[in-house]
């Protein structure tokens, strides 16, 4: 029957009024005053830092007066400054500043392990790809298994947990990448399968690095200060002592080059020191940012980084698409490289992230973690 006339029909004025209402909903959940906005925005950055180490020719070193060699700043840095966050981000759901007790820390630890195993899952459908990317999703899982029991602990213990991690880790790390187990198959197919190219022995102490910002009050000025000079020191303490390590084609032969180097992704000595050290300082420098009017210039980036693990599995999605859809197979990296795809990657990434934060809200892997794990605590 057709309306009478003069009678306005009220379902596209509830739509237009629940779309508004559900638009405010999400912009105060992205803007909210309890949101560390700094570390959304340092996310974000390692969301696009790991992309472009997916899809750039990166050539180190960085050299500072040389532009051209810029964009190799997100080789290996951008992964340990994902692992640093990863702690920070325990820790501001495990009480921050206060860690939880009793009751309380026993539902975090269960709520952090559901993580830890999705994560994992994960991780391990897309190592069964055989993707030509080093997946970081199982060693990340096991990263935060790891960390579990240290979630009660003050910043100061942690600081100097981590500390010690990072000086003697990276010994035991060069010794075992050289036994002979880890040259044959079933030990490069072990390594794939637990994320070794970013071994959790020695970066679990970026994670509690991150847990230690957290514990100490990241959303503290002081904090964010000490951490923006401390971070800058280390960085170049460890990168300025890079340039005394042996060259590149020396390490395969001598244990203490293997440790002596700051080269990405070697877990020598002094990468650990100068990228984590790094991770500190772009922590800070955001936080630091988002005291400004540039937290508004910068929102597309935290909306990113608000849904990080949504952005970096769909953008191992959309790098298997782009491989299957252009050559046929998903070995082809380097041929997708020479087209440049980088910007374009970046620029869809980025939208819709903020798109969907802004329209719907929550990430989607984000939503079903969240859903996942109130069901296991209940």
């Amino acid at each position: 029957m057709a309306a009478s006339a003069g009678v306005t029909d009220p379902a596209p004025a509830a739509a237009a009024t629940g779309g508004r209402a559900r638009l405010r909903e999400n912009w105060e959940r992205l803007t909210a005053p309890g949101r560390v906005a700094g570390v959304d925005l340092a996310r974000g950055l390692a969301v696009i830092g790991m992309l472009a180490a997916h899809l750039l020719w990166l050539e180190e070193p960085v050299v500072l007066f040389d532009p051209s060699s810029w964009a190799a700043v997100a080789a290996g840095r951008s992964s340990i400054l994902f692992a640093t966050l990863a702690g920070v981000s325990m820790g501001i759901v495990s009480g921050g500043a206060t860690p939880v007790r009793g009751d309380s820390l026993r539902r975090a630890r269960g709520r952090l392990a559901v993580r830890a195993g999705i994560l994992f899952a994960l991780g391990f459908v897309f190592v069964a790809l055989s993707l030509p990317v080093v997946v970081i999703l199982p060693a990340y899982a096991l990263m935060f298994v790891v960390a579990l029991p240290f979630l009660p602990l003050r910043a100061p213990a942690l600081f100097a947990i981590a500390a010690a991690l990072a000086v003697v880790t990276p010994f035991i790390h060069a010794g075992l990448d050289r036994l002979p187990f880890a040259r044959t198959v079933v030990g490069h197919d072990l390594g794939l399968l637990v994320g070794w190219h970013y071994p959790f022995l020695v970066w679990i102490a970026f994670v509690l690095a991150g847990l230690a910002v957290a514990r100490a009050g990241v959303a503290r000025l002081r904090v964010q200060l000490w951490m923006l000079a401390g971070g800058s020191a280390l960085a170049v303490l460890g990168y300025g002592l890079g340039t005394t390590g042996a060259p590149r084609s020396a390490e395969a032969g001598s244990y203490w080059a293997d440790v002596w180097t700051a080269r990405a992704h070697s877990s020598g000595l002094l990468e650990v020191i100068g990228s984590g050290g790094f991770a500190l300082a772009t922590l800070a420098v955001c936080l630091l940012v988002c005291r400004t009017p540039l937290k508004w210039v910068v929102l597309p980036v935290r909306a990113t980084g608000a849904m990080p693990l949504t952005a970096y599995v769909g953008q191992l999605v959309a790098l298997a698409v782009a491989l299957a859809v252009s050559f046929g197979e998903l070995s082809a990296l380097g041929a997708l490289r020479d087209r440049d795809p980088f910007w374009a990657f970046a620029l869809v990434t980025v939208v819709a992230c903020t798109a969907w934060a802004l329209l719907v809200g929550r990430g989607p892997l984000e939503w079903l973690t969240h859903r996942v794990e109130r069901a296991a605590a209940r």
